[in-house]
């Protein structure tokens, strides 16, 4: 490994360290108890916290985009250890019963909520100016007082997707590799015959 590469390395961990400081001390701003859509009914954002004080939302674009879907596919995998810290909820435009036909078919395990495209995305998007930008913000509650603590936007080579930094040890960058539903490939020879198959 070069020592120009080690160095970037260090000044990228030196860097998130700094920012992570940065998030901590940052005070947020107040926001109103908004109200979701779920397939038990309405809950409101003072209801996702549970037990917790913290809540992380995850802005999902809905079933439509595979590259949100390859972030959820990704955190997923470790919801259980981010459930012991704070409580976790994936948003998107798209119905409750679209939304958990969808997460069954990923095998997803993170409690839903719709926001319909309402109030909510519109006022609380991760990117001023656009209203279904995937990301995620991390609230915090007080009684019944909800702060905007940190937010973050969803994207090709981001820091929230381990895969980028593994594609990009591979020397793949984003524009070189997207992600899909599903990696079935089609055999050279079909033993059934392949009649109505569908990729």
């Amino acid at each position: 490994m070069s020592d120009e590469i080690l160095e970037i390395e260090k000044q990228l961990f030196e860097l998130t360290t700094k920012l992570n400081e940065l998030r901590k001390g940052n005070s947020g701003d107040e926001v109103q108890n908004y109200t979701f859509s779920t397939l038990d009914g309405e809950v409101t954002l003072l209801d996702m916290f549970g037990e917790y004080d913290r809540l992380l939302v995850i802005h999902n674009m809905g079933q439509g985009c595979r590259y949100c879907t390859l972030w959820a596919d990704g955190f997923n995998g470790f919801l259980p250890h981010l459930e012991s810290a704070m409580s976790v909820v994936l948003v998107s435009k798209d119905s409750p019963e679209v939304q958990r036909t969808f997460a069954n078919s990923r095998g997803w395990r993170f409690r839903l909520a719709s926001h319909g495209g309402g109030p909510y995305i519109q006022e609380q998007t991760v990117m001023k100016g656009e209203q279904n930008t995937p990301g995620a913000v991390v609230y915090e509650q007080e009684g019944t007082r909800i702060t905007r603590k940190n937010t973050a936007v969803f994207g090709p080579g981001d820091l929230y997707c381990s895969i980028w930094n593994l594609l990009g040890m591979a020397g793949l960058s984003p524009a070189e590799w997207t992600p899909q539903y599903k990696y079935w490939r089609r055999p050279q020879k079909m033993d059934d015959g392949g009649e109505n198959l569908v990729d």
